[in-house]
């Protein structure tokens, strides 16, 4: 439904901001228990988060579908081993309307300001459509919702068009164009193959370039779809993908053979796939493999090889209307950049617009670098829950099987809240703290901490924030039951009669 504005404060149970993945799944949940009133607020005009705002050519996943989606919805009937963007929003807009989440869903409704109200312990929020009071705040804005342009001298004179892949047009692009594309990440190699069919020329500009893997996708059978819609079926193809994919942590331990494997498998790629010896050479990484998110790819390095790419092994450093410099010196003029930059993923622009007690700033508590404990809970932010936060994302598995640790250790606390009476609950900051150093200390050998400069780590503590430094299993056993014992319990007040007021 589409927010209307009404200065008469809403008061619902549980207020969940963001319909991405992790906002529906909470809603899910919610609207199943039937046991508190919620509503979703979503400042764009539809669901989907990551996956309605990306829609660039060649969108898709590098996880397979049967392990990125709800295990607790039936099986979708997906087309491919690995889910194409398109398809993976259809599966989040079918997931609302099979729930019956629509009326609660409030589109085109940012959150403006969240604040902690002691003296009544709720949540006063302020967004476009009115005011609203909540007891619990759940904040599913994700790690992937607010774009990063790099500060790249003179881009405001640009001629041309200038686009991030999450802010794509279908109407962008006529055909001939000169285009340039900042960054070789995840999204740059699923969207080059793709711009060069109908560019005139192609520059791909590359600060550092990424390990890549073959994707080999495949269309599932007909056969294999009408045994893969079974539940059971399902299910057993989820937790193999899931253990399988989790044996890959060893990888990003350096622990040998498995880091060598993989390293050898990426190299071996590059070099069955490119010919050409200084290319070969300008596309071989100088850094650890795994430090860097390792991409899935069939068709990323043969664009390259085109007479009409260019792959400019350095970052683009300035633009003076048409022309763009690259730090080698070199210049290209062009019509069209591509912004494959990635996003605000360590310092979350969010933060800044809640206050929890004594009016702390959340961005203020993450100066440092985001902390929490279970990846979920923050000192000084009572009854407010973080989904997909920090460390609480994977280089190596599915973010789905994340976030649903985190909904069950959500519902565990607001069970607790039901149950004990009590007004609100808010983790001890010496629990943070001790959680955080735990954090600390298994990340310290990993790749991430040792191979190379990465966006999982805060650019300004050097600490592993976006991350866990385990498996996706770990996680579970870790994080997956929520105990009230390290925090702070606000019990239910009384009068003199021993009535509840």
């Amino acid at each position: 439904m589409t927010a209307g504005h009404s200065d008469t404060p809403v008061v619902v149970d549980v207020a969940i901001v963001g319909a991405g993945f992790a906002g529906i799944g909470m809603a899910t949940q919610l609207a199943r228990r039937a046991r508190e009133s919620f509503v979703v607020l979503e400042r764009a005009d539809g669901v989907g988060g990551t996956w309605r705002d990306n829609t660039y050519p060649g969108i898709a996943c590098d996880i397979p579908a049967h392990l990125y989606s709800f295990s607790f919805r039936p099986p979708s009937d997906w087309a491919t081993l690995y889910p194409q963007g398109a398809d993976i929003r259809r599966y989040l807009e079918q997931t609302v309307a099979d729930e019956g989440l629509a009326p609660h869903i409030r589109l085109g409704c940012g959150l403006d300001q969240a604040h902690w109200d002691a003296d009544s312990d709720r949540w006063e929020l302020t967004t476009g459509a009115g005011p609203i009071l909540a007891r619990v705040l759940v904040m599913a804005v994700g790690r992937l919702s607010e774009p990063h342009v790099p500060d790249i001298e003179g881009l405001e004179s640009f001629t041309g068009t200038v686009v991030h892949t999450a802010q794509w047009r279908d109407d962008l692009l006529s055909g001939g164009e000169r285009i340039g594309v900042v960054g070789t990440g995840a999204s740059a190699v699923q969207v080059i193959p793709h711009l060069a069919e109908d560019a005139e020329e192609l520059v791909v500009f590359s600060r550092t370039p990424p390990y890549v893997v073959p994707r080999e996708d495949r269309r599932f059978s007909d056969d294999e779809r009408a045994e893969l819609r079974v539940p059971e079926n399902a299910q057993a193809v989820r937790e193999r993908m899931l253990l399988d994919a989790d044996k890959a942590f060893g990888q990003r331990l350096g622990l040998h053979p498995d880091i060598d494997d993989i390293r050898a498998r990426a190299l071996g790629h590059l070099h069955r796939q490119v010919a050409s010896p200084s290319l070969r050479a300008a596309l071989t990484p100088d850094y650890e493999i795994g430090c860097k998110r390792i991409l899935l790819s069939d068709d990323f390095f043969p664009t390259l090889e085109r007479s009409d790419v260019v792959f400019e092994s350095s970052a683009l450093e300035s633009v003076v209307e048409c022309k763009a410099r690259a730090v080698s010196g070199n210049t290209y003029d062009l019509d069209v950049l591509v912004m494959a930059t990635g996003f605000e993923a360590t310092r979350p622009p969010a933060a800044s617009r809640i206050r929890g007690r004594h009016g702390r700033v959340l961005g203020d508590h993450w100066a440092d670098g985001m902390v929490s404990f279970a990846s979920t809970a923050v000192a000084g932010f009572p009854n407010m829950f973080v989904l997909d936060g920090p460390n609480a994302a994977l280089g190596h598995n599915s973010a789905i099987y994340m976030i649903e640790t985190q909904l069950d250790y959500v519902v565990g606390a607001l069970n607790f809240l039901a149950d004990s009476g009590s007004r609100s609950v808010e983790v001890s900051a010496a629990a943070e703290a001790a959680y955080t150093a735990e954090i600390d200390r298994l990340a310290a050998s990993t790749v991430w901490l040792t191979g190379c400069d990465s966006w999982y780590v805060d650019p300004g503590s050097g600490r592993l924030t976006l991350l866990w430094p385990g498996t996706a299993v770990s996680f579970r056993e870790r994080n997956g039951t929520f105990d009230p014992r390290p925090y702070l319990i606000e019990p239910r007040l009384v009068d003199e009669g021993g009535r509840t007021p």
